[in-house]
């Protein structure tokens, strides 16, 4: 065991100071990640056994380490942005990466709301009694070891861990490198909190290097070590994410979102939704990447819409139509109708009504998030039973797209497949389930 700690701090050292540095072809470095695994299986087995008030105490404490240590991790989170700055990454990169005491007071704050959550944790979710006098429950259980593989939000790092320890599940987080200095701040004082509640520190732990190599071996399950991999990122680590995981996956595909402005939609209410929906934050999952406005109120509501966009500091990228109606608006190919901006970009195509927004959504969209703006609410209850979506909203911004705003306390991630999880992964979708059963001497026939 001390050789390998001694291997982990080698490791920190080399990628805290060196950010090129390489463990690839370190002999010792499989048995590195595999002493993760095997130690998060240990801690999992306990956290499995944790009563609800020994998690709560321990995400008390680990919110407390974060504002205790915030100097620290905010000096770590300035290293990262001056080497994100100095490799020319966009505005809305270094938005998703920065921290100030305002945004790590925030991540405080969602770690201890996650204590105020109900345990999910020996929920029953069914009983019945069969003939033969059998009484059978369908009781909530903990996962077991959850990887996050995840890129440059060093949030994701208290926002996964804490989800996982309230659902009983042990925790292995990948950061991208970008974000890794501040990752491993924010994990080691959520790993003090966990000893201060007496709970095991590897409970939470992140790979201790930057190697996308550590990616490949979380992928392989870890010996068994992992039982699912949640990736929250962008579509090619999403796609390796799929394409190469021998353990099951929670998907998170890119949010291709869409606001549909339809024909009987308040141009008030539509200018105000699609400014907050594109623009409150240009580099979250749930931002509108295109607005689709029905031909029945373009002339009313596309110049309107347009301009303020125009006037937020927006990229407009329209079709002819749109083009037609200012002339600062640029074409839009058909790439753009397919791309994720993550920026102040939006692309602006006219539809002919209800149907041909359903259709465009679902030959362009990313199945995560889509809105539409009417006051007809039969119109509404089409939108929300036909568009196959995690979310779907009716009067309301895409931005919704959040945990938090569900009142999960936080996120793991926004899950567009559909198998177990759907839409933001919170510490109920972060469980399974057993059966126990209850004889007094059956036997069966």
């Amino acid at each position: 065991m001390d050789d390998i700690r001694a291997l982990i701090a080698e490791v920190l050292a080399d990628h805290l100071n060196a950010p090129g540095a390489t463990s690839v072809g370190n002999p010792d470095f499989p048995a590195l990640m595999n002493e993760l695994g095997r130690r998060a299986r240990a801690a999992a087995r306990r956290v499995a056994l944790a009563s609800a008030e020994d998690k709560n105490t321990a995400l008390r404490a680990m919110a407390g380490c974060i504002r205790a240590q915030a100097d620290a991790i905010l000096a770590a989170n300035e290293k990262d942005l001056s080497e994100a700055r100095a490799k020319g990454q966009p505005a809305s990169f270094i938005d998703r990466l920065m921290l100030d005491p305002r945004r790590l007071e925030a991540i405080a704050a969602a770690v201890e709301s996650i204590a105020d959550l109900p345990d999910p944790v020996g929920r029953v979710l069914a009983r019945f009694e069969r003939p033969n006098g059998l009484q059978i429950e369908r009781m909530a259980t903990p996962l077991g070891v959850i990887g996050v593989i995840f890129e440059s939000r060093p949030n994701v790092t208290a926002d996964a861990g804490a989800l996982c320890l309230k659902a009983g599940n042990a925790a292995i987080l990948r950061a991208g490198s970008e974000s890794f200095r501040t990752s491993l701040a924010i994990a080691q004082a959520m790993g003090e909190g966990l000893e201060q509640a007496g709970l095991p520190a590897d409970a939470i732990r992140l790979v201790p290097t930057r190697d996308r190599e550590a990616v490949g071996a979380m992928l392989s399950g870890l010996d068994g070590n992992i039982d699912v991999i949640v990736p929250r990122g962008g579509k090619s680590l999403v796609a390796r994410v799929q394409e190469e995981a021998r353990v099951p996956v929670f998907a998170h595909l890119e949010g291709l979102n869409h606001v549909y402005v339809h024909g009987k939609a308040d141009l008030e209410m539509a200018k105000t939704i699609v400014l907050n929906a594109k623009m409150r934050r240009t580099g979250v999952c749930g931002a509108a990447e295109t607005l689709l406005v029905d031909r029945a109120c373009a002339g009313t509501h596309l110049k309107p819409l347009i301009a303020a966009l125009i006037e937020a500091d927006c990229a407009v990228r329209g079709d002819e139509a749109v083009q037609a109606a200012d002339p600062r608006v640029t074409p839009a190919t058909e790439e753009d109708w397919r791309t994720e901006y993550l920026d102040a970009i939006i692309s602006v195509r006219i539809v002919d009504g209800l149907d041909e927004a359903i259709r465009h959504i679902e030959a362009y969209g990313s199945h995560h998030t889509d809105a539409i703006v009417t006051d007809d609410q039969a119109a509404a209850e089409r939108f929300l039973a036909e568009v196959d979506s995690a979310i779907v909203l009716h009067n309301a911004s895409t931005q919704f797209a959040d945990g938090g705003e569900f009142g999960f306390g936080a996120e793991i991630g926004i899950a567009t497949g559909r198998m177990h999880a759907r839409g933001p992964v919170g510490v109920e979708q972060l469980t399974s389930f057993k059966y126990r059963i209850r004889g007094s001497g059956q036997t069966r026939p």
